[in-house]
């Protein structure tokens, strides 16, 4: 092993050269672009070009027919077997027949392309290279016998038919592309291929032709594009009497249409134009009447700026009335539930006036039955009945239809699950003033037996007691009681009834009857109503005997008092009438207030 100190001349290595030392990273300092710029492009380029000369691949050149020769047959050699392995492939085909006519040899171009039409007809790139090819090399009958083929095995291919137009036009044979045209017309194509058409026409001042082209046009696509296309061709042309009877003649035919919008705006911009302000005006106005409002937006757009620009100050309410109403249509449109756009939108046909309108939009509401037979859901829709029959009695006049409208709200409402007194309550009351009463009483009776209500109970019974019919009240609180025999409410009523006719014995027994039921509402009102009868009709022990019976059921502290307070009163009406002194009355109340309070403190 070698020392440390061994001599480096002798081949050993000493420690310290062993060390190696890293060299430190560079940073840039300059981060400036350079001055000139090199692109990976330019690098290739040199590369290519400093390349040297037995590197790069010999280029053949042939100089002898014989070699040439060999070269063709070497070339078509290997073209064939390649057309033999993929014989669909197109673009195989097309080098072939280029190669060919880079030879010079168009015959077997020819043969070539022929060949590849064999395989596939219908790929009409092959009839376009091949048409290129005889053009480029001027041989125009060639290239017009390529083209004829083309269209009319593929007649459904434009560029075929513009290609070939292109070529008679740049050759100056006007008619010959002409006649190119109508052939292509006759297959029907777009609207494109007309216009074409039309503009061929132009180019050559054959105003009148482009306007038999145009009718043609329209009646193979009846669109309200073309149509308007044909009635600004008549306008550039000055012919404004024929473009107004474009856009008329449009209007006939395509005014329901789905783009009919589109037709309406062109027109009245059209006479507005022309400075046919009422023209105009009208166009505007029909289009609004005979176009859902769902697909007039641009239409209500353009007639309110019109009317603020030619119209007076009612012509802009009612172009403004009429956006407002296209904003209506809109919301009822996206949400046919929403009954309050109903509302606002019938509003605003009642501000116009018109009844058509307002009976139209009323219809439309009220078809929009809610689909759940829940009354929390019914609540605001049952309320468009009640104003369309207020409006048709009180602003239409038409009774008729108010009947009818009131009828079959009726027959709609589920009154096996839920009912409206109001709307029952409404019928009975128009026919009262239509002065039908057996109308009315039906229309309750009907309410009593389908779907009854003290609402109901309590108007009908209120009619037939200013109409005088005791009986009928009779009857109706019977039937009232029947349904509802826990309504003190209504035994109090009949009650006082019986009172006001004098009947105390009748009302006394209703009395009776009513405290003996085994439910009540509120007994309380009942059994005041009772003593109060009682003690108007000065039966004192009566009083005391239903106060006793009274407290038999209750012991509550108000019963006790209004018991005592009783006694006071009677008291002092007796004793008003007798000889004892005032002194002795007072004391003789004392004791009986005295005696109430200790037997309540006793029961309490």
């Amino acid at each position: 092993m070698a020392s440390k100190d061994a001599d480096p001349s002798l081949g050993y290595l000493t420690r310290k050269d062993t060390e190696v030392k890293l060299p430190r990273p560079t940073r840039v300092k300059n981060k400036t672009p350079a001055p000139i710029q090199i692109t990976a492009e330019q690098i290739l380029r040199e590369a290519r070009e400093r390349q040297e000369a037995e590197i790069r691949p010999p280029k053949q050149k042939i100089t002898d027919p014989t070699e040439l020769a060999d070269y063709r047959l070497r070339k078509r050699k290997e073209f064939e077997d390649l057309i033999r392995r993929v014989r669909w492939n197109q673009s195989v085909w097309i080098k072939y027949a280029q190669w060919e006519e880079s030879q010079k040899d168009f015959n077997r171009a020819r043969s070539v392309w022929e060949r590849a039409l064999e395989v596939d007809y219908r790929n009409h790139t092959l009839w376009l290279k091949y048409a290129e090819v005889e053009m480029k090399n001027k041989f125009i009958n060639h290239a017009r016998n390529v083209w004829d083929r083309a269209v009319t095995l593929l007649p459904r291919v434009d560029q075929l038919w513009y290609k070939y137009i292109h070529m008679e036009e740049m050759l100056g044979n006007v008619a010959g592309a002409r006649q190119i045209f109508e052939r292509w017309m006759s297959w029907m194509p777009d609207q494109q291929g007309w216009l074409s058409y039309i503009k061929f026409e132009l180019r050559y001042n054959e105003v009148e032709r482009a306007r038999a082209i145009y009718e043609r046009f329209v009646q193979c696509h009846p669109k309200v594009g073309a149509w308007i296309r044909y009635a600004k061709f008549e306008m550039k042309n000055g012919e404004i009497v024929r473009a107004r009877n474009v856009y008329e003649r449009a209007v006939e035919k395509l005014a329901d249409e789905e783009d009919a919008e589109q037709l309406f705006v062109a027109f009245a911009e059209f006479e507005e134009r022309c400075k046919e302000t009422e023209r105009a005006r009208c166009i505007y106005k029909f289009a609004l009447d005979h176009i859902p409002k769902g697909s007039a937006e641009d239409l209500y757009r353009k007639f309110v700026a019109f009317e603020k620009q030619y119209g007076d100050k009612e012509g802009i309410e009612d172009a403004i009335v009429g956006k407002r109403r296209f904003q209506y249509e809109d919301e009822v449109r996206k949400n046919p539930l929403n009954y309050d756009a109903w509302f606002d939108y019938i509003r605003l046909e009642e501000s116009v006036g018109s009844k058509g309108r307002i009976r139209e939009v009323y219809e439309r509401a009220i078809a929009n039955v809610p689909p759940a037979e829940e009354k929390r859901y019914w609540q605001r829709y049952i309320y468009l009945w009640i104003n369309y029959a207020l409006y048709e009695e009180l602003d239409a006049g038409d009774m008729e239809r108010t009947r009818d409208v009131y009828r079959e709200c009726l027959k709609l409402i589920p009154h096996e699950k839920f009912s409206f007194a109001k709307i029952w309550l409404l019928a009975a009351q128009f026919e009262i003033r239509q002065l039908n009463l057996m109308g009315a009483r039906q229309i309750l009776g009907n309410a009593i037996g389908k779907a009854p209500k003290d609402k109901i109970f309590k108007k009908y019974i209120e009619i037939e007691l200013q109409l005088g019919n005791i009986d009928r009240c009779r009857k109706l609180y019977e039937k009232y009681l029947e349904w509802a025999p826990e309504n003190c409410y209504a035994w109090s009523k009949y009650a006082e009834l019986e009172r006001s006719l004098a009947e105390t014995e009748r009302a006394r027994a209703i009395f009776e009857l009513a405290i003996t039921q085994p439910a009540l509402d509120m007994p309380e009102l009942l059994w005041k109503a009772y003593i109060d009868f009682e003690i108007s009709e000065g039966e004192y022990e009566r009083t005391r005997g239903l106060y006793e019976r009274l407290l038999d059921r209750t012991k509550h502290l108000k019963v006790w008092i209004s018991y005592a307070n009783f006694e006071a009163s009677a008291m002092e009406e007796n004793d008003e009438s007798s000889d004892l002194p005032q002194d002795g009355v007072e004391e003789y109340n004392h004791e009986a207030k005295k005696e109430c309070v200790q037997r309540a403190r006793s029961d309490l």
